[in-house]
C-alpha cells in the first residue's frame, strides 16, 4: 500500500485543515480528524488523477506521523503510472504490448475508473513489474 503523510492543523473555526508534504496542491479540511482524514484520502485521488492527467511525476511517498493509505486499486495504478514513467514506456506503447485499444489504457490509468485487477496486473507484467499482494493486521 502506499501511505502519504498529511498535516492537521487546527483552524480558527474548529475544523482541521489538511495538507500533504509529497502533493503541494492538496488542500482540504474536516470537522474532525476522521472526517479530515476522509477527505485528505479523496483529495489525495484527485491529486493523482490530475498528475496522470498532465503526464506529471506521482513521488512516492515521504515519511510522516499522520498518513492516508491510498485504496488498493489506486495504489496498483499509482505502481502501473509510476512504473511506465521510469521505463520510458508511453501509453501507445503499453497498448501495443497488450494489444489493447489506447481507451483501455486510459481506463487502467484512471484514478476513478474500477479496472479489474487482472487487467492492471497484466499491464504491469507488460513492463516488466510484478504485482505481489499481502495482508496484514491493522
Amino acid at each position: 500500500m502506499l501511505d502519504y503523510p498529511v498535516e492537521l492543523t487546527p483552524d480558527d473555526n474548529g475544523t482541521l485543515l489538511v495538507t500533504a508534504p509529497d502533493f503541494p496542491e492538496l488542500t482540504t479540511f474536516g470537522e474532525g480528524r476522521k472526517d479530515a482524514l476522509a477527505r485528505a484520502e479523496d483529495a489525495l485521488e484527485e491529486a493523482i488523477a490530475g498528475r496522470i492527467a498532465h503526464r506529471n511525476d506521482v513521488p512516492r511517498p515521504s515519511r510522516g506521523r499522520v498518513t492516508v493509505t491510498l485504496g488498493s486499486l489506486t495504489a496498483v495504478k499509482v505502481l502501473l503510472y509510476r512504473g511506465m514513467r521510469e521505463q520510458g514506456v508511453g501509453k501507445a506503447e503499453l497498448a501495443r504490448r497488450l494489444n489493447w485499444h489506447l481507451p483501455q489504457v486510459d481506463r487502467a490509468l484512471d484514478i476513478g475508473h474500477k479496472s479489474r485487477l487482472d487487467q492492471l496486473d497484466a499491464a504491469l507484467l507488460a513492463i516488466g513489474l510484478q504485482l505481489r499482494i499481502s495482508a496484514q493486521h491493522c
